[in-house]
Parts: C-alpha cells; structure tokens; sequence
C-alpha cells in the first residue's frame, strides 16, 4: 500500500504542474460559477431551493465535461510512458505492475477529484453567500457532488483499459473520443430513435429501462435528475423514476461496477503485457 501511495504522490505532484490540467481546473470553475450566477438569478417562484436549481445544471454540465476530462488524463497512462521507455525504468524498482497502476489510477482520481471540488466548491460558496438555504437543501447537492466523482472514476477506469489495450497514444487518443462520443452523445440519440420508431412500438418500458441502465452516464442522469427529490421537480425527469430498479444504492452499485471492472481488466492485462 505504502509503494502505491508513493506512485499516487509522484502522480499527483506532475498533475498539478500541468498547465493542462490548471485551465482545465479554471474553465470547470468558470462554468460550475456561470451556472450557479444564473441559477440564483431571482427569475420566478419554483418550489425547490437554489441547491437543487444549481444541482440540475451542475449535474447537466457534469456528464459531458467530468468523463472528457478523465478520460484525456488517462488514455496514455500506460501507453505514453512505455512509449519513452520511462516505464521499463519505473519496473525496474521494486514494485509490482498492480502497484504501479493502482497508484497511478488513484494519483489521477485525486487531480481529478481537486478540478470537480474546486468548481463545484466555488458554486457552493456563492450559493451560500447569496440566498438563503437550510442544511436539507444541501443533501441533493452533496449526493450530486459525490456521484460526479464516481463518475470521474469510471471513466478514469475506462482510460486506463484504453491506455494497457491500446499500444500507440494517438490511437488511445481516438479510441476515447470515440469512447466518450458514444457513451455521452449518441448513446441516448441511438435510444430516443428506438422510442420513436414505429410511434414508439418498437421497444416496452423495460427494455428503455434496462438501456439506460446499462449505461454509466445515463445512470448518473437518473440518480441526479430522475429521483423522488426537488431535483427531479426542477429537471422535469421525476418520471423517470417509475422504471423498475432505479433505488439509490442500486444506482451508484452500477457505477461503482463500471469502476471495478474495467481497472480489475487493465491490471490483468497490464501483467500480462510486454514492456
């Protein structure tokens, strides 16, 4: 544990001197405080407090930018360092490859986790500073918050199953672009033109259910936006939580499995791999 933590310190260290990583941190503060300045704009009367208004934003924002940022973080993990031979280098200390990518991995989730604590911190300030809030209207806020770094890990895990599959970079590079075009674009594009086909004949409820469910991003969707709350009244999805299995717990057990996964498969295949 002690060698992976010292893999996650090395990691962390180089993040943060990373311009990169500084103006991505920047443009996710900026937008996190766009959202919340408009949220609290006094616009009409809604029975839900600001937190909640700025949870539907945020969470909105959150399934495009937080998976995009993890996986240009991790694509080339693995794949960019055995490229300039600093790998061969790294194993050649006494380390095992299960260490050298746990701490990698959680080195990464860290500068990660301090980009989304930042902006969404910085939101949370001004919504305090600027109306007037009780402790249970921070409950949808905090479960946002925290699912959003779940989602960050997924992707993180993808990126480094992508960066030990995947030799070349610039080939990493497309596959998660591509990757995160079809989990977070056309994904529900390809579902809403099942729904509309042949007036929406073609699939039940509980095949839609089980599509959105097999998804990461849309499972994040659901626990921010589709649940019995005030964030569910403010993004007009409380419908969704008439599927079958959408429980909270259920929700973030699906997500945190997309985390496992696909690490549990990039350290197989990293053991595996010639350096």
């Amino acid at each position: 544990m002690r060698r992976t933590l010292l893999i996650a310190t090395a990691e962390i260290r180089e993040g943060m001197r990373n311009r990169w990583i500084l103006g991505a941190t920047s443009v996710l503060t900026l937008f996190a405080m766009s959202l919340a300045v408009l949220g609290t704009a006094p616009i009409g009367e809604i029975k839900a407090g600001a937190p909640a208004v700025i949870t539907v934003s945020l969470a909105s924002l959150s399934v495009y930018v937080v998976p995009l940022l993890a996986l240009m973080l991790s694509f080339d993990a693995i794949g960019a360092e055995a490229e300039r031979g600093t790998l061969l280098l790294l194993l050649t200390y006494p380390l095992t490859r299960r260490q050298v990518l746990l701490g990698k991995f959680l080195g990464h989730f860290v500068i990660l986790a301090q980009a989304v604590l930042t902006g969404f911190g910085a939101a949370a300030l001004y919504i305090v500073f600027s109306t007037e809030t009780v402790i249970g209207d921070w409950t949808v806020y905090g479960a946002m918050l925290g699912s959003t770094l779940l989602l960050g890990a997924v992707f993180l895990s993808l990126g480094y199953l992508l960066s030990v599959f995947v030799r070349s970079p610039a080939t990493a590079l497309n596959a998660a672009l591509g990757l995160w075009l079809a989990l977070a674009v056309f994904y529900d594009f390809l579902i809403l033109s099942l729904i509309l086909a042949e007036d929406g004949d073609l699939i039940g409820g509980k095949l839609i259910g089980a599509l959105l469910h097999a998804n990461p991003v849309d499972v994040y969707r659901i626990f921010n936006l589709g649940g019995s709350g005030a964030a569910a009244f403010v993004s007009g999805m409380a419908g969704v939580s008439g599927f079958d299995a959408t429980s909270p717990a259920l929700l973030l057990g699906i997500m945190a499995a997309w985390v496992a996964v696909p690490l549990w498969a990039a350290i197989v295949l990293f053991e595996r791999r010639e350096v």
